[in-house]
């Protein structure tokens, strides 16, 4: 009983907080440039920079957006808007996002890195095929 009341105290504290009247948003953002190795060893952990520009003032980082299939990566950078009405663009701001990766697998990995889209709304990506010896 003690635990229950002990949960129940605890989940109205956290549903009580509130940051502050802003909304926000998270925005995936395209890489500019990447910085990686050009072989793997398995069992080995790597770190992976990605370089973006940040849009305005009003963008903050907030990781980055990893999806895999197989031995496909895909990745491109995260940041939290925060929505008011003072946001004002940057300019030459780039900003470096790194993240570590773990091989668990033989065989090439291919990394995708998100640059955006064409003229027609197709994804374009900075392609890395790294083999694994």
């Amino acid at each position: 009983m003690k635990k229950l009341i002990l949960l129940v105290s605890l989940l109205f504290l956290f549903n009580s907080c509130q940051l502050d009247e802003n909304n926000f948003t998270v925005e995936i953002l395209p890489v500019h440039t990447v910085e990686m190795p050009t072989e793997f060893t398995l069992g080995e952990v790597y770190e992976i920079t990605m370089e973006y520009y940040r849009p305005s003032n009003c963008h903050s980082p907030y990781g980055v957006y990893y999806e895999k299939d197989l031995n496909v990566r895909t990745c491109a950078v995260r940041n939290l808007v925060e929505e008011r009405g003072n946001c004002a663009p940057v300019e030459n701001i780039l900003v470096r996002e790194t993240f570590n990766f773990h091989v668990t697998n033989t065989g090439n990995y291919v990394f995708k890195f998100w640059t955006g889209t064409d003229s027609e709304g197709n994804d374009t990506f900075i392609t890395h095929d790294v083999p694994v010896n």
